[in-house]
């Protein structure tokens, strides 16, 4: 019989922990340069017992960023929104969807003291197969693909913050849209108004010639 190689038994372990760590979610320590102001943050929700929530929050821990309570001057990151559309991409003969399309949206809105805020979204799209006659099956399989899609959206949420970096090194974050709108709204205002207040001044009535 012929004995295995030492390099291919190697080459089997290595495989097989990579796969065990690719199943189980791993990923490295500092996989994500996060900015060192945003170390320390509190985290807001629109529902902090969701599970959206809740994978937001273990993705910060899983990328040593402290999560402590809202002040003043702690950088906060605050979940908005969170909601999932679908459409059909395929029909059965009987006009029944067979494929459907699913869409993950969230947004947030990173705020850091004496720099301002800045509002971000993430979007995840999966598909699977609509089949009416695994109705059980069916539900069970999409509240599992949601959750990974939440997965994913969280992950994203740290890729988004890491390149706030260049924002924050130039010392400034852009501020929402709405924000700007009315500070434009208000030159403009402004600007009217000096304009309207000009008087103009009577003429005074000339001298009758002697």
């Amino acid at each position: 019989m012929r004995l295995i190689s030492m390099p291919a038994i190697k080459l089997t372990c290595i495989l097989i922990l990579s796969s065990l760590l690719t199943a189980c979610g791993f990923h490295l320590r500092g996989d994500y340069s996060v900015p060192s102001e945003l170390h320390a943050m509190s985290l807001t929700s629109y529902d902090q017992y969701s599970a959206f929530t809740r994978m937001v929050r273990s993705q910060l821990r899983m990328n040593e960023i402290d999560i402590v309570s809202p002040g003043k001057d702690i950088p906060n990151l605050h979940l908005i929104s969170e909601s999932v559309g679908e459409r059909t991409l395929s029909l059965y003969q009987n006009t029944r969807a067979a494929e459907k399309e699913l869409t993950l949206r969230t947004s947030y809105r990173v705020t850091v003291p004496n720099l301002g805020s800045k509002t971000l979204s993430t979007s995840v799209t999966r598909s699977y197969l609509d089949n009416p006659l695994t109705a059980l099956a069916k539900s069970v399989e999409r509240d599992m693909l949601e959750d990974e899609m939440r997965q994913v959206a969280a992950s994203q949420i740290i890729r988004q913050m890491a390149r706030l970096k260049a924002d924050i090194s130039a010392n400034e974050i852009q501020t929402d849209i709405q924000e700007k709108q009315i500070e434009l709204n208000d030159e403009q205002y402004d600007v009217k108004t000096s304009a309207g207040s000009e008087s103009i001044e009577p003429e005074t009535p000339s001298e009758t010639q002697q």
